[in-house]
């Protein structure tokens, strides 16, 4: 974001307040995540977290399960899902939480569609795929948090690791570099 020339900065604190309030409100209003991010920090209590996350749980919860056409079918639903947990985090800084439910919707595609990802073949290869680079990605968020999380999900993430290296995208972890077990 270019910064503002020193001129036009002194000349804008120089406003009177009314002015300052309604062009700030004007700003905010045209940035969508912005006006998400202030009303989130600033309307919604304490609780407001716990009930997005549960939120976020169950939707995470329920469309994995059951039957899906093709494992193309299951992996759009997953990249939906995984938008919302970007999303869910960005607008509360939530990255504990996006890692724990990413960590819940993987461990819940490995348990829930074990025919999806049982061979590695053409039609399952880009779901397999996407499942081991998640798998990476989230291990790489969980490296930068304090390692005192790390010891609340190392049960999470060795039960994701096993159910991944008991499927068919096995090779693609390997090949990407994915740990087996997590070890504190």
């Amino acid at each position: 974001m270019p910064a503002l020339p020193p001129d036009l900065r002194k000349a804008l604190f120089a406003l009177p307040e009314r002015e300052k309030d309604q062009l700030l409100a004007r700003l905010v209003a045209q940035d969508a995540v912005l006006t998400e991010q202030l009303a989130f920090r600033l309307l919604e209590g304490d609780e407001a977290l716990e009930i997005r996350r549960q939120r976020l749980q169950t939707q995470v919860d329920d469309p994995v399960r059951g039957y899906h056409q093709t494992p193309n079918d299951l992996l759009h639903i997953v990249r939906q899902l995984q938008a919302r947990l970007a999303y869910h985090a960005k607008i509360t800084g939530d990255t504990q939480g996006e890692i724990e439910l990413t960590l819940r919707l993987l461990t819940n595609i490995f348990r829930h569609q074990p025919e999806a990802v049982a061979r590695l073949h053409g039609p399952t290869q880009p779901l397999l795929q996407h499942l081991a680079r998640r798998t990476a990605d989230v291990l790489k968020q969980v490296a930068k948090l304090h390692p005192d999380y790390l010891v609340e999900l190392e049960t999470s993430l060795n039960e994701l690791l096993a159910l991944l290296y008991a499927s068919a995208a096995a090779p693609l972890a390997r090949e990407l570099g994915v740990p087996v077990s997590i070890m504190s």
